[in-house]
C-alpha cells in the first residue's frame, strides 16, 4: 500500500480527494491536514510515502512544506495539486523538491497515476504547464522575490532591510532591478505581475 497524507485547507475538496482516492486498491490516505504547519507535524508523526499538499495554505504555504519536507523527512515524496495553472509555480515547485505537479480539475485516475509514478521515484507534471516553464523563465532572483514580497505586504525599504538584514540602499537597488526586469511601473505593479505569473 502506499501511504498518502492529504494537506488541503478547503474541507470539502478535501473530503473529496480522500474519497476519491480511497477507492484505489493500493492507496491509503492516512491522514488529512487543514495547513502547512499541520500537514509537516503529521508527516513526521505518520511517516506517509507521499504528501499531497495544495500551494495556497494557511500557515506553511505548499511550497514551503515541500521545502521542510525535503530537508527534514526526505524519504517522502510531494505532489502538489492546485488550481493554479502558473509556469513559475510550477519551477518553484520543483526547485523546492516537489516530485508532482498536477492542476485539480485533473481526473481523479490522473491523480492516482501520479502519486504512484512519484512513490516509484519519477516525476509526475502537468504536460502543457511544463512547455510554458520553459518559454516563460523566471528572471527574478531569490532576493529580489524576498525583496518584492515584503514590500508588496506593505513593509517600507528600511522595515525590508531590517527583517533580511541588508542596508536600505541594497533594498532599494533590489526593487529597482525587480521592478525594470517586469517591465513595472512600481512596487506594487511589479508584485502583481510577478503573483500573476506565479513568481512571487
Amino acid at each position: 500500500m502506499i501511504r498518502v497524507l492529504l494537506a488541503e485547507d478547503q474541507t470539502l475538496v478535501a473530503g473529496a480527494l480522500e474519497a476519491l482516492l480511497s477507492l484505489e486498491p493500493d492507496l491509503e490516505v492516512v491522514g488529512l491536514a487543514a495547513n502547512g504547519e499541520e500537514a509537516l507535524a503529521a508527516a513526521r508523526r505518520l511517516q506517509p510515502d507521499v504528501v499531497v499538499t495544495d500551494i495556497e495554505m494557511p500557515r506553511l504555504s505548499g511550497l514551503e512544506l515541500a521545502a521542510r519536507i525535503r530537508s527534514e523527512l526526505p524519504r517522502i515524496r510531494v505532489v502538489i495539486l492546485t488550481t493554479f495553472a502558473r509556469s513559475g509555480y510550477l519551477r518553484r515547485a520543483l526547485e523546492v523538491g516537489a516530485r508532482g505537479y498536477l492542476l485539480k480539475d485533473a481526473p481523479a485516475s490522473e491523480l492516482a497515476g501520479a502519486i504512484r509514478r512519484v512513490h516509484a521515484g519519477g516525476r509526475a507534471v502537468d504536460p502543457q504547464l511544463a512547455a510554458e516553464a520553459w518559454d516563460d523563465p523566471d528572471p527574478l532572483t531569490e532576493r529580489e522575490r524576498q525583496v518584492l514580497r515584503l514590500a508588496a505586504e506593505g513593509a517600507s525599504s528600511g522595515e525590508v532591510a531590517r527583517q533580511l538584514g541588508l542596508s536600505e540602499g541594497t533594498v532599494r537597488n533590489y526593487l529597482s532591478e525587480a521592478i525594470s526586469k517586469l517591465g513595472a511601473r512600481n512596487r506594487v505593479e511589479a508584485a502583481r505581475l510577478a503573483r500573476e505569473r506565479g513568481w512571487l
